[in-house]
């Protein structure tokens, strides 16, 4: 069963409209919003702390499991084509067969 991981970087709403094609798609088994494990470095002493610039949208991590790689490739090309719509960006990343 194929596992995707999806990383959207957009606003809490572009999220969400993409977490619920995902639910409405066949061949989508299981949507997970999945915490950032990472941690971005921040520093709250630095001369930039605060400003605008660090001010960017919000980045989410989705991990959907599908049923075969047909789904797979129907469900990417469906977030690519939301994405392009709400004008976020999407980056995927693929793990085959669990």
């Amino acid at each position: 069963m194929p596992l995707l991981r999806m990383r959207v970087t957009g606003d809490e709403d572009s999220a969400r409209a993409i977490a619920n094609l995902l639910s409405s798609l066949e061949g989508v088994d299981h949507i997970e919003e999945v915490a950032d494990l990472m941690s971005h470095m921040d520093d709250a002493d630095s001369s930039s702390a605060g400003l605008p610039d660090d001010q960017g949208p919000g980045v989410h991590e989705l991990e959907v499991e599908v049923s075969n790689a047909y789904s797979a490739n129907r469900l990417r090309r469906a977030v690519e084509q939301l994405a392009f719509e709400l004008e976020v960006m999407v980056e995927f990343e693929v793990e085959e067969e669990r």
